[in-house]
């Protein structure tokens, strides 16, 4: 018997030692690597949500990665003169990180976690709902990436294997051509057009969330990029007929810039920000932005808002602006609401429409001559040194919701990428572009019109192609999409930096004075005291790659813009009156 319990006492030993053994060899949750996750569909949520949070950076849509294409167009001047002076100027050596490394870092960031997603969600067993959740919106935030990528660097390299990372032959990869990203954007919208759920059937999963609206939304605008115009009208219009989920201007202009009437009608695609105070305490800037207690909200309002108010008043708008809007009034002879959810400027007319019934607001009309919750009287500065006219979109100027700004990542108001009017508006200069103009475009642009109560347009009015997009480009853009993201992308498209006349026009569209008021003056070159595109060089529409990252990488090579060479892909149409 001393025997067995002996054998039986070195069993129990052993197996507790092996036991023992077992327990000690744990995973640790907290300090997982790619190497053991995304094996789950839980996983890869996970990473989902990590793609959108990377979104939110300073270099994506937090601040720079947003205002820099507005700064290179014609809406919006560098009113500090210090901050986005040189993209402004279309003069930076490629040296400098807002411009040249922030934005081109932070969409890689995208990239990146989009890539890990799809080089692994075939491999894992999920419903087919799920699996096209998390596959389409990988493909679409890619593709949100790539966008911006090419349309600010011009040729970058195209990474879509997340294995590409771990091999330094593919890692340092050598630049793709634009037609190059564009295809794979173009391929990659389309089959996330074709798997991701409609803003309708997606619920209150789709608040905030893209859908097969948004990458229908996007492809039209990568296909009009590359002049494709015959395959982006049908896109359009099927979003137009509801084909997406159903899709609406709001019945107030300004419900696209509150905090309370987010993720509305209007929106296929916006970035999602905490209300003001409901964030963490977490200053974090690019590219951490990891914290439990971050702020998550934006700076837009930082560099858009007055400095006399407050704010760091980097960016201001054009005078060019400012009186496009006052050249048309609504049908009442009243300003067009657009002019006050653009721009802060002090006009008696607004202390008197304030709660009486308008054509534009017949429920009552909400403009005052109340910002920041202080009543002003006269206009205020963007800068206090320089002056200009400071901007209302994307800030709380308007909204009324605390009485001074607090800079930094504070700002909750959702930053718009795509309303439905640029749907409409999209769909009326593709038809303009294959047909001419005819009843259907001018249908789809007084649709957007109809909101600000401005008078219809008639046919009988644009005789040509150039009258119509002479209209669509220099009119009904500016004014329903002024000082927002696109403008700079579309200068490119229409090739106004390479035709002379298109050039001295946006010339006199960026002439400003730095006379330290908020001058409204309709501007020449005798009185101006300068204009952004005066100092414009062939090539410089792009943003130069930072040369950091050229000395780091031996199979890249500058662009455009850092070798000031150009880089003209399209014609431009002449100038009609």
């Amino acid at each position: 018997m001393k025997g067995i319990y002996k054998i039986l006492t070195t069993l129990v030993l052993i197996v507790g030692m092996v036991a023992c053994s077992d327990q000690l060899e744990v995973e640790n949750p907290n300090n997982q690597t790619t190497f053991d996750f995304g094996d789950s569909e839980t996983e890869l949520r996970e990473v989902v949500i990590a793609c959108y949070n990377r979104i939110r950076l300073d270099g994506t849509f937090a601040r720079v990665g947003y205002t820099l294409d507005a700064v290179r167009g014609d809406e919006v001047w560098n009113s500090s003169q210090q901050w986005y002076l040189e993209y402004d100027n279309f003069n930076s050596p490629g040296t400098i990180g807002i411009g040249d490394e922030w934005p081109w870092r932070d969409n890689y960031h995208v990239v990146n976690r989009a890539n890990f997603i799809l080089s692994n969600v075939d491999e894992v067993e999920m419903s087919e709902n799920a699996y096209n959740e998390i596959k389409g919106q990988a493909l679409f935030l890619r593709s949100l990436a790539y966008y911006h990528l090419a349309t600010y660097y011009q040729d970058v390299p195209l990474i879509t294997d997340y294995a590409a990372y771990s091999d330094l032959e593919t890692l340092y990869s050598s630049n793709n051509t634009q037609d190059e990203v564009f295809d794979q954007i173009e391929k990659d919208l389309t089959e996330a057009m074709n798997i991701l759920p409609s803003r309708d059937a997606g619920g209150e999963w789709a608040e905030g969330r893209a859908t097969n609206g948004a990458a229908a939304g996007y492809l039209a605008r990568a296909l009009m990029f590359r002049h494709k115009f015959d395959l982006a009208l049908p896109i359009l219009e099927d979003i137009i007929a509801g084909t997406y989920g159903t899709y609406a201007l709001t019945a107030d202009y300004g419900d696209n810039f509150r905090e309370s009437t987010e993720n509305n009608s209007e929106s296929l695609f916006e970035v999602q920000f905490m209300d003001f105070g409901t964030g963490g305490t977490d200053e974090e800037w690019t590219p951490v932005n990891i914290s439990r207690v971050a702020t998550q909200g934006h700076a837009v309002e930082s560099n858009f808002a007055s400095q006399d108010l407050g704010s760091w008043g980097d960016l201001a708008g054009s005078p060019w602006l400012y009186n496009l809007f006052k050249a048309e009034n609504s049908t009442d002879g009243r300003l067009d609401p657009r002019l006050y959810w653009t721009l802060v400027s002090y006009e008696p007319e607004y202390s008197n429409y304030t709660d009486i019934s308008t054509a534009a607001y017949p429920e009552g009309d909400p403009r005052s001559n109340i910002v920041y919750q202080a009543e002003i009287t006269e206009s205020p500065r963007s800068n206090i040194a320089q002056g200009g006219l400071s901007i209302a979109k994307f800030t709380n100027a308007r909204n009324n919701i605390y009485a001074s700004i607090t800079n930094g990542l504070q700002c909750g108001v959702n930053i718009r990428l795509m309303r439905y009017s640029d749907v409409l508006l999209r769909a009326a200069e593709c038809i303009n572009e294959i047909s001419g103009p005819n009843q259907q475009a001018i249908d789809y642009i007084n649709e957007v019109r109809e909101r600000v109560a401005l008078e219809e347009l008639q046919l009988a009015d644009f005789p040509t192609v150039d009258h119509l997009f002479e209209q669509i480009a220099n009119v009904e853009r500016p004014k329903e999409f002024g000082c927002e993201n696109g403008r700079g992308i579309d200068l490119i498209r229409w090739g106004f930096f390479y035709d002379a006349a298109r050039l001295q026009q946006l010339t006199e569209h960026g002439y400003y004075v730095t006379d330290g008021t908020a001058n409204t003056d309709a501007l020449t070159a005798a009185t101006a005291s300068n204009s952004s595109f005066n100092t414009y060089t062939p090539g410089n529409e792009y943003f130069p790659i930072f040369q950091g990252t050229l000395n780091a990488n031996p199979n890249l090579v500058g662009n455009s813009a850092n070798k000031n060479e150009p880089a003209d892909k399209w014609d431009a149409r002449p100038i009609v009156n």
